[in-house]
Order: C-alpha cells, then structure tokens, then sequence
C-alpha cells in the first residue's frame, strides 16, 4: 500500500484514506474483487481512481454520468492523472481518436457509458487492450430492486466475462440495501468480494421534514432561500412543469437559479449545469435528472419541493448537499398531492423490455413497498435521521425490510418502519441517535410536536372492516363522517354502524388513512380505482396498547426556541478565518474561470477553511494543507500563498 499513499498525497494531496477506501484500494491492488457502499460524499472514486495509477494498463470505469464525464476527467488531468472518456458526446473520428491513443499506452483510466460495452469497435479494443481493473460506478443501477434500474447494466457482466484474462472488478454504491447488494454481486459476478459498507449517516446534514400545501410551498421556500441567499442549493421537483414554474418564480425574485430536466436539449443541460457547477448561478431547480454524480463539494441546502418515491431515491439526492463536510440542510417540502403522483408514476411506468410482464410486476411491486416506506418518512415523529438510518439496515432492526419486505410485506424491518410511522421505537437504536439533538432534525428539534390519533385511527380501522375493503379512502371518510351523498345513501351505508361515528375533520381523516398504510395496518390498493383493505399489521391494531400519532406543525414559540436550539451548527471558521476564506473563495473562481473548469477542480471549500485556518506562508506548510497535492502546489499554491500573505498584512 506504500505506492497507493504516494499517489494519493502526490496527486489528491492528502496523507491519510477516509474511511472505506484503504480497504478497497487494498482489495483491489491483491487482486480481490471489491462491493463498495459509501455514502455520497465518502470519495468513492479514490477507490478506482488510486488503483489506476498503480496498476499497469489502463482501468475502464462504467458510469450513467455521461454528461460529467468530460468535469472528471478534466478533474483528473488537474490531479496529474490521465484520463479519458469516451461516450456518445463524441463525434466518430473522436471515438476513434481516443481509442487510438488508447492503444498506445496513453491512459491510466477512462469512463465508459455501460452502452458503450455494446459497441463492436470498443469491444473489439477490449479485446486486444490491457484491462487490469473494471470499476462500477452507481452500481445499483444493475439490480430492479435498485431506485434507479438501468437494463444496460445488466450487459457489464458480459463484457467482463468476454475479456481475454478476468480483471479484478469493483462495485461502488452509496444507496443499497441488503438484496440490491446480494443483486450486484450476482449479476456482474463479483468473485468472493470484499464488501465494505462505511455506514449510511452523514453527520453534517441537518433533515426536516414539512406538510405543505400547494399553494404555500412557494412561499415556504422563499423562506427558505431567503436565509441562504450567498449559499448554492438544489431544489428536486417531482415534475418538469414544476421545474418550470418554481425556476421562474425565483428568478422573479432576483435569485439566479438555473433549471436541468429531460425535456431541454442537451446543450442546454450541459450549459446549466456548468452555471451551477462553476457558482454562477447558485440554485439548481431540477428533477431526479439531475445530480447522480454530481462533483460540486460546497452544495449548502437541498429542497425537495414534493416528496420522492422511495427513501433511497430521497438520500442519494439529499445527500449531494454538504459533501465538503460542512454543515447543510435538506428540507422536504410534501402535501397528499404527491402520494397520489408517486402512485400514478409507479402504474404509469412503461413496461421494460427486458424484463417479462411478471417481473415488471414485481419491480412495480417493490416501488409501492418503497414509496410507503418514504411515505412513512413524511409520517414519522421519531428521529429522521435514526428513521433513515434504520432502512439502510442501521441502528436497530431490520433495513431494507422497511420497504423491500418481499410480495407479503412485513419482517422486522417493515415493523420498524411501523413502528417509526407511529412514533414508536425499535430496539436496538444507535447509541449515538439516543439524546435528540436539535441540530439532527426538525422533529429532535421540537419543530414539530406528536398529536395523538389513536381515537380517530380506531375509528378508520373499524369502517374498514365494516366495509369490506370495497371502497377508496374517500368514501371511508365520507362515511364516518356521516356525509349526506347519493353515493352513500344508493349503496345503504347510511345505514352502516360505522355512520357519522367520528366528527374529526375531513383532512385528518384522509391523512390517518395514509398514516395507517404507511405504518402496515391498512392497504392502498393500485389501479384505476385504489381500495382501502386491511393490510398485515390489521390484528395489530385491535389490541389494548395499540396507539398512533401524528405530527403537526408546532406553536411559534416552540419553533423559535428549536430554531436558536439548532442555530450555530454551521459555525466553523473563526470570525477572521471567515474573512480569509471568503477571499480565498473568490480568488479560487478568478482561477477556475481563467482555467475553464469548475471552481472545486482548484481545490474544495474543506481545503480552502484548512488555508484560512492554519494560514500557510511557504510552499511547505502550504503542502502540509490536507488537499494540497504537489500538482496543485506547482499550479495554484503561488496566488494561494500571495493572497494569504496579503490578508495577514492588513492585519
């Protein structure tokens, strides 16, 4: 591992691995296959990135990320390194030309697209290459239990196997969960891998979780923004129409957001998302387009303005806010509304061809089990962060069980997820998630307060019943509200025993029936006309003890004294190194619009707060800043040094 760390300080400048990628980069040098899950953020392409160096040959890394590609390798190039990609970006006589030089020796790495394994003329170089290393990038892709399946994943272990000598192959994740784990090591035929799973928290994100109606959640994030105004976020919409108009409305604002979903040309993608890469235009409005990959470190805030349709989709987004390891916030922003939208996607979803019509029933199957376990997200008034935790297999029992049960549902894991939804709690939770903090979430905070619906829960449970399972939630409502309708009077439920039984208002009654399948105890049926009928935790309800509650918005009182409770999280740098580093930032993109690349290809805000706190005067001390590799040094440590010596000047 000698040679690994020199490389490691020579071209990325640090001394020491982060946790997870000593152990892979091992791996992989003694020639064992690895499965790698590291959170976003964690540095997973140092795994793959490290090795190529090392080994003789050239590394092909498989990506989805076409449209960053050209970022990393330029990225790369900064570093020392040789690189190169080759995708659909490329004219014929480009391919050709890469391939050609690939030939020759002249790369240590280059990226892939995994449709590009599919091509005769790449195939054919694979063939006569010398390939040691095949690193998977997004590896979940290869699995239909993963949020994001992509069938020409499924194509990768072909390739591999075709090559004349096996090479040592890598699988690197940050959201799987124990069957899309055991899927990726099956279909691209990992051979006694060594897995290393760093473990899922991201200490620096601060979650909240809001209900919000439509017509308040504008304001709401205006708010929001408002507080964070020389700070970059990204706002996920669950619609590009909605891309749209919340883009607009801020730029009605005066803020200079940018917008990224399918259905703009790709150089106009290609041109946003460099705005938004290079701080340009500091808000990103996108769909789940966008961000798989993303090298931009100093991203403060993520908004979800309507909720995603499962926990992994909303972690992996989530998690591209504060991968410099400063403190940052992800709100969520939902309202009923979005249930009823991550439903209509999942049945609208068209079918894949590579699958038969009862295995796509079986993925479509695994998104409703992940979509209630988001739901149950949105519900639960336990720790968000312990609630995350827990799905991802963390802190307590169960894991992917939360959503990913099996056909029946149910194990430890989906009473977990019950148990969170109601606002119980599981055994075995972290040592570390026991005390609320109100620098962890909105509900440890006191932000929102537990309302008790075990009344109303009883009530719902009992109507059901009644009813047999043969009517949407509406009509449950309806009924134990003792609504005067033509519906119910022609199907004689007027005369039900359930009728006019509960005088709750009408929209607590629809959420108690959304809480209540969440948590397991009633079923949502799909289709073009959903039911509501007992679910598997139904008998679970009936007993003597059971209890459920509901959130709610807390008093502004309470707010205030949670919000001065959470406030100062992101207090990192003394008064005056603040001073430094906003200067060290804006010289940093003076640099990078002068070089034509993103401002942390020059170096990450991290090393930036590292110079303004220890405030190097050599080339030395300069290279002793974790970051700082001697590349950087010969190519930016003299302006870095100058500006540094020019603040200490003034005093």
């Amino acid at each position: 591992m000698a040679q690994a760390r020199s490389v490691l300080a020579e071209h990325f400048g640090y001394r020491d691995f982060r946790p997870g990628q000593e152990a892979v980069v091992a791996a992989v040098l003694s020639g064992r296959d690895a499965l790698a899950v590291m959170p976003t953020g964690a540095g997973k392409s140092v795994c793959y990135q490290v090795p190529a160096v090392v080994l003789p040959g050239m590394t092909v890394v498989v990506s989805p990320l076409v449209s960053l590609m050209a970022d990393q390798v330029r990225s790369l190039k900064e570093a020392g390194i040789r690189g190169a990609f080759l995708n659909s970006s490329l004219t014929p006589a480009q391919q050709a030309e890469v391939l050609a030089r690939a030939q020759a020796g002249a790369y240590d790495l280059m990226y892939v697209a995994p449709e590009r394994l599919a091509d005769p003329r790449f195939t054919a170089f694979a063939a006569s290459a010398s390939i040691p290393f095949v690193a998977v990038d997004e590896a979940h892709c290869v699995s239909q239990w993963g949020q994001d399946f992509r069938p020409s994943y499924l194509a990768i272990g072909e390739f591999i196997a075709a090559l004349p000598v096996r090479p040592v192959v890598a699988a690197l994740t940050a959201t799987a969960t124990e069957r899309v784990r055991a899927d990726i090591v099956r279909l691209l035929d990992l051979r006694d891998p060594a897995l290393t799973v760093t473990g899922f928290d991201r200490p620096n994100l601060r979650f909240a979780v809001e209900r919000c109606e439509p017509k308040r959640k504008d304001a709401r994030l205006d708010a929001f923004i408002d507080e964070r105004r020389a700070e970059s976020g990204i706002v996920y919409c669950s619609k590009r129409a909605c891309v749209e108009e919340v883009c607009a409305h801020l730029r009605e604002r005066g803020i200079a957001a940018t917008r990224y979903h399918a259905g703009l040309s790709p150089e106009e993608r290609e041109r946003n998302q460099r705005a938004f890469v290079a701080d340009d235009a500091p808000v990103m409005v996108a769909t789940n387009a966008f961000g798989m990959g993303i090298d931009k470190s100093n991203v403060s805030y993520v908004v979800h303005y309507n909720m995603p349709g499962s926990v992994e989709a909303y972690y992996q987004e989530a998690g591209r806010a504060g991968r410099d390891g400063a403190p940052a916030e992800c709100l969520l922003l939902w309202c009923d509304g979005d249930i009823a939208t991550g439903r209509f996607f999942i049945e609208q979803e068209s079918a894949n061809e590579a699958l038969t019509p009862e295995e796509s029933e079986v993925v479509r199957a695994g998104r409703r089990r992940m979509l209630e376990a988001m739901v149950g997200y949105c519900y639960t008034t336990d720790c968000l962060r312990r609630y995350l935790l827990r799905y991802f297999g963390e802190g307590g029992e169960g894991g992917e069980g939360l959503a990913l049960g099996g056909p029946a549902g149910g194990g430890a894991g989906a009473a977990a997820a019950a148990a969170a939804a109601a606002g119980g709690s599981v055994a075995g939770d972290s040592p570390a998630l026991a005390a609320p903090d109100p620098r962890c979430c909105s509900n440890c905070a006191g932000e929102m307060e537990a309302v008790d619906v075990t009344a109303e829960a009883r009530a719902v449970m009992r109507c059901v019943h009644e009813l047999r399972g043969r009517f949407g939630k509406t009509m449950v409502v309806d009924v134990l509200r003792g609504a005067d309708t033509q519906a119910i009077r022609s199907r004689g439920l007027n005369r039900a025993a359930s009728y006019g039984s509960c005088d709750a208002k009408r929209p607590l009654l629809m959420e108690v029936v959304e809480l209540l399948a969440a948590g397991g105890y009633l079923t949502i049926t799909e289709g073009a006309y959903p039911v509501v009928c007992a679910g598997g935790r139904y008998r679970e309800a009936a007993r003597d003890d059971f209890s459920l509650s509901m959130k709610r918005t807390a008093s502004k009182a309470k707010r205030g004294a949670a919000a001065r409770a959470a406030g100062g999280a992101g207090a990192v740098l003394a008064a005056s190194d603040e001073a430094l580093f906003e200067r060290l930032r804006a010289l940093r993109k003076r640099l990078a619009d002068a070089a034509e690349v993103p401002p942390y290809v020059v170096f990450p805000n991290t090393t930036l707060a590292a110079m303004a706190s220890a405030r190097p005067a050599t080339a030395a001390e300069l290279l002793a800043v974790p970051g700082v590799g001697e590349k950087k040094l010969a190519t930016y440590g003299g302006p870095f040094l100058a500006e540094i010596a020019a603040f200490q000047e003034k005093g």
